[in-house]
């Protein structure tokens, strides 16, 4: 299947972008220049989520984020449920300005070949997709927020928020640096690095406060302290180089020796139903699991008999190897990473060209697109931006099974006359109805079927049916193909969105949150498709 290709192709891709380290770099300069200001930040996030998921799975986008924004939110000291919704929604709301944006997207181009139509086009839906996605991010900005829940964390309970414990380093400046010569002040260190640079030893006896008119010369030691994540950024600072390791500021972490880290259970993780005991999780993985925060409930009881559910943050304390192995493992996902496996920065130029390169390809049918992603797949694998090892680990095979298993049903219901018939149930359904109507009642029944469903088996559960109805009533089925790709990725009702479950834990929500926000936003993007689509694909 073409479409099964494409979207490993496309994960292969992915996973090279975050393992050279891209994604961390476009959130750290999309997010640089934020302040604490809320407006900016909740506007910056919301853009930058947006952006990232207009080119690759809602997903990916949000699990890269999440660490960003949690961190942002603690150093702002603004409630982490301000900013974590909008961030799942945004990431979503751009899965229709590309072909690639979701897997949907692939499989319903995939089915419209099936029906002797065009495949879509890499930008087909983008005259669509981009006002949902530009008024979506306005109704976030000045509606839903208001509807946000403002749930901060218990101030006693002070492990949940460890990623954001400070950590004590000493950095040295090098002789060749470019810092040599500027003041402590021009040098940037707390705008770019997030350094906050407590002391200046000067020939190992001179010790100077951090004055902004300090010259720094070669040689200088600045004590400086920041959390883990920009402490590991110093290594990839041309000039600067961490003197010694990093040391725990917090004395009790300091005297075992030990990582403690927090981490997300992913929706599709084989943790989910089981319990620590069961799973053998401290046997398996050498970790040992000091607690487990549900949605905002602290479970400190037989933690061990606890059945886990995707969304449930884990305080894990360990070595940093099997931390790294359990991450590795897609078990979870770390929300504070730790230096397992540095990013090869080096490599992210090369990963970003073969990933513009494809799309190119594609947009302008030089080749298939099935095509163009399996050469940018082979791409990077001989240009090492990624290893076939970390790929393996990070294309999700359950998802890539899925979808090929409900193609298969597509197939089924189109062979055995199941999509014709019930096409028929609906057409005398209708009557002579304004065709928009039918086009509405198929938007409205993608949307209630992606609640509970995936996206991907609810386009194909749809889409024959549509495309039959179309036939019989002669009207262009690549309209009702348009507004059900639209329908397939309105996942705001409920929390069951993979991204939307990544947030639900850390961000404390709870289900009536999601439709509170989401019913009205569904709403809009409904009357939006319902408006555009026929314009751009003409009924008939």
């Amino acid at each position: 299947s073409d479409t099964v290709i494409m979207i490993l192709g496309l994960l292969i891709m992915t996973a090279a972008l975050m393992r050279t380290g891209v994604m961390d770099l476009v959130g750290r300069y999309a997010l640089r220049f934020t302040g604490t200001n809320p407006n900016v930040l909740l506007l910056t996030i919301m853009i930058a989520s947006s952006v990232v998921g207009a080119f690759m799975s809602n997903t990916a986008s949000t699990a890269f984020f999440i660490p960003v924004v949690l961190g942002i939110a603690a150093r702002a000291k603004i409630s982490p449920s301000k900013l974590l919704l909008p961030l799942a929604f945004s990431s979503i709301l751009s899965s229709c300005v590309t072909l690639i944006s979701t897997s949907s997207n692939i499989v319903i181009s995939g089915l419209m070949t099936r029906y002797k139509m065009e495949p879509m086009g890499m930008f087909e839906l983008a005259p669509v997709g981009i006002p949902i996605t530009v008024i979506g991010l306005l109704y976030m900005y000045f509606i839903g927020r208001k509807l946000l829940p403002n749930r901060t964390e218990a101030a006693a309970d002070q492990t949940l928020v460890l990623g954001m414990r400070p950590y004590l380093t000493e950095i040295l400046i090098l002789p060749e640096s470019k810092l040599v010569g500027r003041t402590l002040g021009e040098a940037g260190l707390g705008r770019d690095l997030d350094l906050t640079v407590i002391r200046i030893i000067r020939d190992k006896t001179r010790h100077l406060e951090p004055e902004p008119n300090t010259l720094l010369q070669p040689g200088d030691i600045l004590l400086v302290e920041a959390v883990r994540e920009n402490i590991l950024n110093i290594k990839d600072t041309a000039g600067i180089e961490i003197k010694a390791d990093v040391k725990l500021s917090d004395p009790l972490l300091q005297e075992h020796q030990l990582n403690l880290v927090e981490a997300i259970v992913l929706p599709k993780s084989r943790l989910v139903g089981q319990t620590l005991k069961g799973y053998r999780f401290r046997e398996r993985y050498g970790l040992q699991v000091l607690g487990i925060n549900r949605h905002g409930e602290n479970l400190q009881r037989k933690m061990s008999l606890e059945r886990l559910k995707p969304g449930d943050v884990l305080l894990l304390q360990g070595g940093v190897e099997n931390i790294v192995a359990l991450d590795e493992d897609r078990v979870v996902r770390v929300l504070n990473p730790i230096d397992g496996k540095r990013p090869h920065r080096k490599k992210a130029p090369i990963a970003v060209g073969i990933f513009l390169t494809a799309i190119v390809l594609a947009s302008f049918k030089v080749v298939p697109p099935h095509l163009a992603v399996i050469i940018g797949s082979i791409g990077v694998f001989v240009t090492k931006c990624i290893s076939p090892e970390e790929a393996y680990r990070e294309v999700e095979w359950k998802a890539i099974i899925l979808i090929g298993s409900m193609l298969s049903l597509g197939v089924a219901m189109e062979h055995t006359g199941a999509a014709k018939y019930l096409a028929g149930l609906l057409v005398n359904w209708s009557g002579s109805a304004d065709p928009i109507w039918l086009l509405s009642g198929f938007f409205v029944m993608t949307v209630a079927l992606t609640q509970p469903m995936s996206n991907q088996a609810a386009a194909i559960v749809v889409l024959p049916v549509a495309i039959q109805s179309a036939v019989q009533l002669n009207l262009n089925p690549r309209t009702f193909a348009m507004v059900i790709a639209v329908a397939a990725s309105c996942s705001y009702l409920t929390p069951l969105e993979p991204s939307c479950l990544m947030v639900y834990g850390p961000g404390r929500y709870r289900f009536v949150d999601f439709l509170k926000v989401g019913s009205l936003l569904t709403l809009l993007i409904g009357i939006i498709a319902l408006f555009l689509v026929p314009r751009f694909w003409p009924l008939r």
